[in-house]
């Protein structure tokens, strides 16, 4: 059971108008004459400030955030914590550049990292700005450990909008289509999807595993990189046993195993890294979303050997790690660890999960539920079928929107519901919330 940190926003839902507002469709029409077409905003209300669970937008409305951010705001909004970090930060000194005048606070968090990732060997670190950044540091890590080019990707991966993480992501619409050309020498094999394909995870590995060495080449592959539990792919779980066996082919094959934890590490799914649910460990995890808070910061922690191998002054960056945006992490990690977050997302999983199963008994749209901790979600199709049912998602998200609850649609076909609540927010909230998804799903049904 979580209580509401000092909750000077309320901490129920309060609708006080039509959503979106008319303050915030006055901002939304000047956002159209300034901010390019190419962003696109999912729910026009414009917020003015947040607490734990709830967020106000500048019309008065309490809204439920079942969304985090996309993950981000694990720890929930306004932290007093992480607030008195970041000003106290702030106050002292905002950026130096840690290639040019260090500072102890990216030590601390590299230390954190190497610490909190799997595996007791030997590790490094190196800090940047963002997920896509992550990955692509990663890679470049890998390739210049490994004296190898090729990148082993998987089906309905999502790995950032950057021109190598577009290559690496698997979804054209609406992340590649007419951004090529791509970077080359990436390849893309089966994931392990236990609603689509019905494998077991041995299974699903061996036939991942044989295409890796018929159409690319074991000793041409510099790394394999998968989402332990893929997020914008629509929240797919691989089946048991799937991670372990592409890890162990991996290390007999001297090719690197990154784990992509951006959005379902630190604390997501009950644990540190979702990897940790099947004991595998990772020659390099990248991190990023939930890591601080809010502040934009990502990280690269990997076998010291590995991440040694580059060249003095081959990784970096001018923000990377910024100051204000290290001590954001540290008060988030200890926040987790003083208010037990990871159990409390355990909890999560339970009532969520619970909740979902049920609701599905009663409708004939849901195909699965599936999910990790406070990473769950509920594939929708057509009735009788496992076709992908993406109109009833955009009801579904759109019901919820209207009634003040930010809920979420993803998924290599759109036809995906997830939940990423903070992990602080409380039953009492949770139980609304999931009520009012519960009637945008029968009235989707």
């Amino acid at each position: 059971m979580v209580t509401s940190i000092e909750p000077t926003v309320g901490t129920e839902r309060k609708v006080v108008t039509a959503l979106p507002g008319p303050k915030s469709q006055e901002i939304h029409a000047r956002r159209k004459g300034a901010v390019s077409a190419g962003v696109t905003v999912g729910f026009p209300v414009y917020i003015d400030r947040a607490q734990g669970a709830i967020i106000v937008d500048v019309d008065g409305n309490h809204i439920l955030d079942m969304g985090s951010g996309i993950a981000v705001t694990t720890i929930g909004h306004a932290v007093p914590e992480l607030i008195q970090a970041v000003s106290e930060q702030v106050a002292q000194f905002t950026h130096t550049c840690f290639m040019v005048t260090p500072y102890e606070s990216y030590v601390q968090v590299c230390e954190e990292l190497n610490a909190l990732t799997p595996g007791t060997h030997e590790k490094r670190t190196a800090l940047f700005n963002s997920g896509a950044e992550a990955v692509e540091n990663a890679v470049k890590i890998a390739r210049h450990a490994t004296g190898r080019e090729a990148i082993v990707v998987f089906e309905h991966a999502y790995h950032g909008r950057t021109n190598l993480t577009m290559a690496l992501t698997s979804k054209n619409m609406p992340y590649k289509d007419g951004f090529g050309p791509f970077a080359p020498e990436v390849y893309r094999v089966p994931m392990s999807y236990p609603f689509q394909d019905g494998r077991s995870g041995a299974e699903a590995a061996a036939h991942a595993i044989k295409q890796i060495e018929s159409q690319v080449g074991a000793k041409n592959v510099a790394a394999v990189l998968i989402e332990p539990i893929q997020g914008e792919g629509g929240f797919v779980v691989p089946a048991e046993g799937f991670l372990p066996a592409l890890s162990k082919w991996t290390s007999e094959q001297g090719i690197v195993f990154i784990a992509d934890e951006i959005q379902s590490g630190f604390g997501r799914t009950g644990k540190w890294f979702a990897v940790d649910h099947e004991g595998v460990v990772p020659d390099m995890v990248t991190t990023a979303k939930g890591l601080a808070g809010g502040m934009p910061l990502a990280g690269v922690t990997g076998r010291a050997e590995l991440m040694n191998a580059v060249h003095e002054g081959g990784l970096g960056g001018t923000y990377g790690g910024n100051p204000v945006t290290a001590v954001a992490a540290l008060a988030s990690i200890n926040f987790m660890r003083d208010r037990n977050l990871l159990a409390r997302a355990a909890e999560l999983e339970t009532i969520i999960g619970s909740n979902l199963r049920s609701l599905a008994q009663d409708v004939t749209i849901i195909g699965e539920v599936r999910g990790r901790g406070a990473m769950m979600a509920m594939e929708l199709v057509e009735p009788g079928t496992k076709n992908p049912n993406a109109a009833a998602a955009k009801a579904i998200v759109k019901y919820c929107n209207d009634h003040g609850v930010i809920a979420l649609a993803c998924g290599t076909y759109g036809n995906v519901i997830r939940l990423l609540p903070p992990l602080v927010i409380t039953d009492a909230q949770l139980a609304d919330g999931l009520a009012v998804l519960g009637e945008a799903v029968r009235a989707a049904n």
